[in-house]
Protein backbone atom coordinates (compact mmCIF):
# COMPACT_ATOMS: atom_id res chain seq x y z
CA UNK A 1 0.00 0.00 0.00
CA UNK A 2 1.61 3.32 -1.02
CA UNK A 3 2.03 5.99 1.60
CA UNK A 4 1.45 9.67 1.02
CA UNK A 5 4.62 11.75 1.10
CA UNK A 6 3.97 15.36 2.12
CA UNK A 7 5.35 17.98 -0.25
CA UNK A 8 5.83 20.60 2.46
CA UNK A 9 7.38 20.09 5.88
CA UNK A 10 5.14 20.27 8.91
CA UNK A 11 6.06 23.10 11.28
CA UNK A 12 6.62 21.69 14.77
CA UNK A 13 6.31 23.50 18.10
CA UNK A 14 9.65 23.15 19.90
CA UNK A 15 10.65 24.25 23.41
CA UNK A 16 14.29 24.87 24.33
CA UNK A 17 15.57 24.22 27.85
CA UNK A 18 19.08 25.19 28.91
CA UNK A 19 20.48 23.59 32.04
CA UNK A 20 23.09 25.86 33.60
CA UNK A 21 24.02 27.47 36.91
CA UNK A 22 25.69 30.40 35.15
CA UNK A 23 23.94 31.26 31.88
CA UNK A 24 21.24 33.85 31.31
CA UNK A 25 19.15 34.38 28.17
CA UNK A 26 21.71 37.01 27.13
CA UNK A 27 24.67 34.60 27.50
CA UNK A 28 22.99 31.34 26.45
CA UNK A 29 24.72 30.77 23.12
CA UNK A 30 23.81 27.07 22.83
CA UNK A 31 20.12 27.69 23.51
CA UNK A 32 20.13 30.60 21.05
CA UNK A 33 21.81 28.41 18.44
CA UNK A 34 19.01 25.87 18.76
CA UNK A 35 16.38 28.62 18.51
CA UNK A 36 18.04 30.01 15.37
CA UNK A 37 18.36 26.59 13.73
CA UNK A 38 14.82 25.41 14.46
CA UNK A 39 13.41 28.72 13.24
CA UNK A 40 15.49 28.58 10.05
CA UNK A 41 13.96 25.15 9.34
CA UNK A 42 10.44 26.58 9.67
CA UNK A 43 9.59 25.35 13.16
CA UNK A 44 8.06 27.48 15.92
CA UNK A 45 9.66 28.23 19.27
CA UNK A 46 6.96 27.20 21.75
CA UNK A 47 8.87 28.32 24.84
CA UNK A 48 12.38 28.80 26.17
CA UNK A 49 13.71 28.54 29.69
CA UNK A 50 16.92 28.22 31.70
CA UNK A 51 17.02 26.13 34.88
CA UNK A 52 19.83 25.31 37.30
CA UNK A 53 21.62 21.98 37.34
CA UNK A 54 19.03 20.58 39.74
CA UNK A 55 17.11 17.34 39.18
CA UNK A 56 13.85 18.76 40.51
CA UNK A 57 13.99 22.01 38.53
CA UNK A 58 14.75 20.08 35.35
CA UNK A 59 11.93 17.61 35.95
CA UNK A 60 9.44 20.33 36.89
CA UNK A 61 10.01 22.29 33.68
CA UNK A 62 10.13 19.17 31.54
CA UNK A 63 6.91 17.80 33.09
CA UNK A 64 5.22 21.14 32.40
CA UNK A 65 6.09 20.87 28.70
CA UNK A 66 5.29 17.13 28.51
CA UNK A 67 1.81 18.02 29.79
CA UNK A 68 1.43 21.01 27.43
CA UNK A 69 -0.39 19.63 24.39
CA UNK A 70 1.05 22.37 22.19
CA UNK A 71 4.71 21.38 22.78
CA UNK A 72 5.80 18.57 20.47
CA UNK A 73 9.58 18.58 20.98
CA UNK A 74 11.85 19.67 23.83
CA UNK A 75 15.50 20.35 23.06
CA UNK A 76 17.65 20.42 26.18
CA UNK A 77 21.21 21.69 26.24
CA UNK A 78 23.68 21.20 29.08
CA UNK A 79 24.34 18.80 31.91
CA UNK A 80 25.23 15.73 29.84
CA UNK A 81 28.91 15.46 30.76
CA UNK A 82 30.68 13.81 33.69
CA UNK A 83 31.13 16.56 36.28
CA UNK A 84 29.25 16.15 39.55
CA UNK A 85 26.78 18.90 38.44
CA UNK A 86 25.98 17.14 35.13
CA UNK A 87 22.71 15.44 36.07
CA UNK A 88 20.47 15.96 33.04
CA UNK A 89 20.33 12.26 32.02
CA UNK A 90 19.45 11.21 35.57
CA UNK A 91 16.72 13.85 35.74
CA UNK A 92 15.20 12.98 32.36
CA UNK A 93 15.46 9.19 32.13
CA UNK A 94 12.64 8.35 34.60
CA UNK A 95 10.24 10.55 32.61
CA UNK A 96 10.74 8.77 29.28
CA UNK A 97 8.24 6.18 28.07
CA UNK A 98 10.54 5.12 25.23
CA UNK A 99 14.26 5.74 24.82
CA UNK A 100 15.62 6.46 21.34
CA UNK A 101 18.72 4.32 21.80
CA UNK A 102 20.25 5.27 18.45
CA UNK A 103 20.23 9.00 19.22
CA UNK A 104 23.19 9.01 21.61
CA UNK A 105 25.04 6.46 19.51
CA UNK A 106 24.63 8.50 16.34
CA UNK A 107 25.47 11.77 18.08
CA UNK A 108 28.74 10.34 19.36
CA UNK A 109 29.49 8.94 15.90
CA UNK A 110 29.08 12.28 14.12
CA UNK A 111 30.88 14.16 16.93
CA UNK A 112 33.96 11.99 16.57
CA UNK A 113 35.15 13.99 13.53
CA UNK A 114 35.22 17.18 15.64
CA UNK A 115 36.34 16.04 19.08
CA UNK A 116 37.79 12.55 18.63
CA UNK A 117 37.59 10.10 21.50
CA UNK A 118 36.33 12.81 23.85
CA UNK A 119 32.93 12.06 22.33
CA UNK A 120 32.67 8.98 24.55
CA UNK A 121 32.11 11.34 27.50
CA UNK A 122 28.88 12.65 25.97
CA UNK A 123 25.73 11.29 27.58
CA UNK A 124 23.44 12.73 24.89
CA UNK A 125 20.11 10.93 24.86
CA UNK A 126 16.59 11.16 23.51
CA UNK A 127 13.21 9.63 24.16
CA UNK A 128 9.48 10.14 23.91
CA UNK A 129 7.03 10.90 26.69
CA UNK A 130 3.33 11.66 26.21
CA UNK A 131 3.85 12.30 22.50
CA UNK A 132 6.73 14.71 23.13
CA UNK A 133 10.21 14.04 21.76
CA UNK A 134 12.85 15.03 24.32
CA UNK A 135 16.48 15.42 23.21
CA UNK A 136 19.29 16.02 25.71
CA UNK A 137 22.34 17.64 24.11
CA UNK A 138 25.68 18.83 25.44
CA UNK A 139 25.96 22.48 26.43
CA UNK A 140 28.42 23.55 23.77
CA UNK A 141 27.21 25.62 20.84
CA UNK A 142 29.11 23.41 18.40
CA UNK A 143 27.53 20.24 19.84
CA UNK A 144 24.04 21.75 19.48
CA UNK A 145 24.77 22.75 15.89
CA UNK A 146 26.14 19.28 15.12
CA UNK A 147 23.09 17.57 16.64
CA UNK A 148 20.66 19.78 14.71
CA UNK A 149 22.43 19.53 11.37
CA UNK A 150 23.37 15.84 11.49
CA UNK A 151 20.37 14.33 13.28
CA UNK A 152 17.46 16.54 14.25
CA UNK A 153 16.79 18.64 11.16
CA UNK A 154 16.16 15.57 9.04
CA UNK A 155 14.29 13.55 11.67
CA UNK A 156 11.97 16.47 12.47
CA UNK A 157 11.10 16.90 8.78
CA UNK A 158 7.84 15.13 7.93
CA UNK A 159 9.12 14.52 4.38
CA UNK A 160 12.10 12.38 5.44
CA UNK A 161 11.84 8.79 4.27
CA UNK A 162 11.80 5.98 5.13
CA UNK A 163 10.84 7.40 8.53
CA UNK A 164 10.98 10.41 10.84
CA UNK A 165 9.72 11.34 14.31
CA UNK A 166 6.76 13.49 13.24
CA UNK A 167 4.13 10.69 13.18
CA UNK A 168 5.06 9.79 16.78
CA UNK A 169 4.42 13.32 18.08
CA UNK A 170 1.12 14.63 19.34
CA UNK A 171 -0.82 16.93 17.05
CA UNK A 172 -0.20 20.46 18.32
CA UNK A 173 -3.19 21.76 16.38
CA UNK A 174 -5.32 20.32 19.16
CA UNK A 175 -4.10 22.98 21.61
CA UNK A 176 -2.62 26.07 19.98
CA UNK A 177 -0.69 28.59 22.04
CA UNK A 178 1.40 31.63 21.31
CA UNK A 179 5.19 31.40 21.67
CA UNK A 180 6.60 33.17 24.68
CA UNK A 181 9.29 35.81 24.39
Amino acid sequence: MPTHTPTTAESLRIAVLTISDTRTLATDSSGQTLVDLLSADGHVLADRCIVHDDVWQIRAQLCHWINDASVQVVLMTGGTGFTPRDITPQAVMPLLERVVDGFGERFRQVSFADIGNSTMQSRALAGISNGTLICCLPGSTNACRTAWQALLSEQLDSRTRPCNFVPHLRDSRQAPCEPRS
